[in-house]
């Protein structure tokens, strides 16, 4: 036989036998995996997210302006009320204090002057006078009154006894004008003046004291501060929010429930909350709230539910995004199956079952269900229940199963 016939038969072997591994290849039933039913205690939760939120809280705010001197506290720190916070600059008004203070002083002691007749010297030497005149006019009494008496008897002319009288007056007057200057140093006027910046003064002294008192900025509650963000030299303006503070040890979770699911969450069932940043922490709590409209969120029809959440470590902080679980109800000993494995049929729930080699399908009736697993009637503990597949599978077709 030549070798190029040979080649040609060989060839066309090689090709028959493809075609025939073709030909059973196509001819092989697909792989199909499948799941058992099973029994076992099923609970009934709505999975969905929220944000925690503080029951009780409030804000610090700064009550004066004026750059941040001093941060006393940082986030997630527990403060009790009236605590220290912030300190604003205060060196102006504590400048301006003592100046005020200094002035108060002052007219204090102007007034004790005035209030004890005036100024030591000036009272001192105004008393001489006055103990020297009145000397005087008792000389000069004796001598008009000697006068007069010679005058009667002609032994003295009446000039001299003018004269005498002239002296009289004189001294009259002279202690008459000190007197007068005396009370001039305790004059109102010049009382009521010093009373006036004595009052200035101690206005000015409180109203230091005052923006003092208020650059320290205090907690309004005992708590946690939940959120602050401030950094020294940040410049505060009156009425500013520095930071938030809350009471930590119970936190409020809103989260929004699809419509359908609605009707299974009532008052008081038990919430689960996981949060990604601490894994495998579960706090615990009830719904206390339902919602009492429905609203629109993207795409879904949801309703707000506010949960009430055990925080004793106060981890949990506000503004936090949390996944909660809430759990309506429980069944012992129930048959189910994967949620995946439902499929739908002219309306009709269903699932494909293993029988020998082929599928069979069967109606179904569900019961309660999670995320991941449903309750059903219509199939038997242990029965083989098709997966999802790309494959489409018919009433009667014939598989190959796999079990996961």
């Amino acid at each position: 036989m030549r070798p190029r016939v040979l080649l040609w038969l060989l060839v066309l072997a090689g090709a028959a036998a493809l075609a025939w591994s073709l030909v059973t290849w196509r001819n092989q039933p697909p792989e199909i995996s499948f799941a058992k039913v099973v029994r076992e205690s099923i609970v009934s939760s709505v999975s969905t997210n929220g944000k925690v939120e503080p029951i009780e809280w409030a804000t610090a705010r700064a009550e004066r302006s004026g750059p941040v001197g001093s941060i006393l506290i940082e986030r997630g720190k527990r403060v009790t009320q009236d605590a220290p916070l912030v300190e604003i600059d205060a060196s102006e008004a504590q400048a301006d204090l003592a100046s005020a203070q200094s002035r108060v002083e002052q007219a204090r002691a102007e007034i004790a002057v005035l209030e004890k007749g005036g100024r030591a010297t000036d009272l001192a030497d105004i008393s001489s006078g006055i103990e020297r005149a009145k000397l005087e006019l008792a000389t000069a009494q004796n001598d008009f009154d000697s006068l007069t008496r010679l005058q009667a008897k002609g032994a003295a002319t009446k000039l001299e006894v003018a004269t005498a009288r002239q002296r009289v007056d004189a001294a009259q007057l002279q202690i008459r004008s000190l007197e007068q200057k005396r009370t001039a140093l305790v004059a109102a006027p010049e009382k009521s003046a010093a009373l006036a910046r004595l009052h200035d003064a101690q206005t000015a002294a409180k109203l230091a004291g005052q923006r003092i008192k208020q650059s320290v900025v205090r907690a309004p509650i005992s708590g946690v501060v939940y959120q602050f963000d401030l950094k020294r030299g940040a410049y505060l303006n009156a009425g500013d929010i520095v930071a938030f503070i809350g009471k930590l040890e119970r936190v409020r979770v809103n989260v929004y429930v699809d419509e359908p699911d609605l009707g299974r969450v009532t008052h008081g069932l038990p919430v689960s909350i996981t949060w990604d940043a601490m894994p495998g922490r579960t706090w615990k709590g009830v719904v206390d709230k339902t919602p009492t409209q429905i609203e629109t969120l993207g795409s879904r029809q949801v309703g707000q539910v506010i949960c009430i959440i055990e925080n004793p470590d106060r981890d949990l902080l506000p503004g936090t995004n949390v996944t909660a679980e809430i759990r309506a109800e429980s069944v012992q000993n129930a048959l189910t199956i994967p949620r995946e494995a439902i499929r739908r049929e002219l309306g009709q729930a269903g699932v494909f079952v293993l029988s020998g080699d082929r599928v069979v399908w069967k109606k179904i009736t569900m019961g309660i269900g999670n995320t991941t697993r449903a309750q059903v009637e219509g199939v038997n503990e242990g029965d083989s229940i098709a997966l999802p597949t790309e494959k489409p599978l018919k009433e009667g077709m014939i598989v190959k199963p796999a079990y996961q």
